[in-house]
């Protein structure tokens, strides 16, 4: 009952926070400096042997956080939130050392420098070296630093819960400013293109994205969390604005990522589950299923049917568009023909994006991260994918106790291959497949026997 009450507090303190931020705009930058002075006093001043949950609490919050910071620009930097997660489990590893069985991640940071050594070569001397090279390094290099820390890191289930909350309270924020925003769909509707306007005036791919992972998160608490009605309908209350906020984005990756994810969760749940908890588990898939039909179609009404055109692939006439991928095949085939120029050392870490500003063509980042590190790295980037995707495979050989591991690991595959690492988000939640999970154990007294 005790959590509970503070679980329900929590959710109130952060619903008020997403209004306080639409209302006084100028209390972003506050919010961030409270939070980043708090979570690292945290770390600092908490037992050694809280160490850990203290980083993971304090790296989730910020994950959460990082598109409403950038939304109401709060931050005081736009990669602040990768930056602060690299900062906590470096000050994480300080105080409780690292595992020696994750060196294969000290490979895979090792392979990013190749790429920046050629960049210094290739970029063109109108390119923000620095810049250019932090935008996208930043998230490979925070993803390195979150393995290297999680690898092998004993937490509870209980702990891995508590890390989940402390991601989905900024998002529920998020929510709330996404509402006060743009309080009418209707008004700010103009094709079937993803809408910035429904995004908090974003970039509706990150929001999506970020949405779909508060989606999961809810989800799991849904199944594993809810143990009374009140707890239910609050949860997929919560559930129906996310998944509502995140369609009307009109961007459908964070959603197809969130549907992939979800099922991987579930999957491993139930077959994990006993005979009574699958009728469980059953029951709350019946709500599920409820919940999402009726947010689609208040979806559909809002967007006057414009939605389900997207989702067919179509434009606002109802004519079939010719590449639902948006122009990201066009991309990674750019990416390729890179690779294939330049197999072994690659064409430099950046130089994708430099050389699309090159063509006169835009500042087009890589939405594909499997693309782009093929092209800026060459045979390196191969490497670096095989590290990637063997390396938590190998893991769970050996320890299957995370039920979220096939969640986790597909939000971050679902992730990189329709908006590369641009928030910190997938790598992160790639790190946290690589922990050791525990059952708790309650103490068992045993009367002493006396002569």
């Amino acid at each position: 009952m005790k959590e509970e009450k503070k679980y329900i507090s929590l959710i109130l303190i952060h619903i008020v926070l997403g209004f306080a931020l639409f209302v006084i705009e100028p209390i972003a930058k506050l919010y961030f400096i409270i939070a980043l002075v708090y979570f690292t006093l945290q770390i600092i001043l908490v037992p050694k042997k809280e160490k850990v949950q203290a980083v993971l609490y304090a790296s989730a919050y910020f994950v959460g956080a990082e598109v409403l910071f950038r939304m109401t620009k709060g931050g005081l930097a736009y990669e602040a939130s990768k930056y602060l997660v690299i900062v906590f489990v470096i000050m994480g590893m300080f105080y409780k050392g690292l595992s020696g069985k994750g060196y294969p991640y000290f490979i895979y940071l090792i392979l990013l420098v190749p790429a920046i050594v050629v960049a210094s070569v290739t970029l063109t001397l109108d390119a923000n070296f620095r810049t250019n090279i932090a935008f996208v390094l930043s998230g490979p290099v925070c993803l390195g630093a979150a393995a290297l820390f999680c690898y092998d890191r004993k937490v509870s289930y209980q702990q891995i819960h508590n890390v989940l909350i402390y991601m989905m309270l900024p998002l529920i924020s998020t929510t709330v400013y996404l509402f006060l925003y743009n309080p009418s769909i209707k008004d700010t509707l103009s094709g079937t293109a993803s809408n910035a306007a429904t995004s908090g005036g974003f970039g509706p791919n990150q929001v999506s994205t970020i949405l779909g992972l508060g989606m999961f998160i809810m989800v799991v608490r849904l199944f594993l969390k809810s143990p009374n009605l009140a707890l239910k309908l609050l949860n997929l209350t919560i559930l129906g604005a996310m998944t509502f906020r995140a369609i009307v984005t009109f961007s459908r990756g964070g959603i197809f990522a969130a549907v992939i994810v979800v099922a991987a969760f579930l999957w491993s749940l139930f077959f994990k589950s006993s005979l009574r908890q699958k009728n469980q588990i059953i029951g709350s898939l019946f709500l599920l299923i409820i919940a999402i039909s009726v947010t689609w179609v208040i979806s559909s009404n809002q967007t006057m049917g414009l939605i389900d055109k997207r989702y067919a692939n179509e434009d606002a006439l109802g004519r079939e568009k010719g590449d639902i991928t948006t122009g990201r095949v066009t991309l990674f085939v750019e990416e390729i023909e890179g690779f294939l120029n330049s197999p072994f050392l690659g064409i430099g870490a950046s130089r994708v994006k430099n050389a699309r500003v090159e063509k006169g063509v835009g500042h087009l980042p890589s939405h594909n991260e499997v693309g782009r590190l093929l092209s800026e790295h060459g045979f390196f980037g191969v490497i670096i994918l095989l590290i990637l995707i063997i390396a938590p495979l190998a893991y769970r050989g050996r320890n299957k106790k995370n039920i979220f591991f096939y969640a986790f690991l597909c939000f971050w595959f679902a992730t990189i291959n329709h908006s590369g690492l641009r928030i910190a988000a997938p790598s992160f939640i790639y790190g946290l497949s690589l922990l050791h999970v525990t059952n708790e154990t309650r103490s068992v007294h045993r009367q002493q026997l006396t002569k």
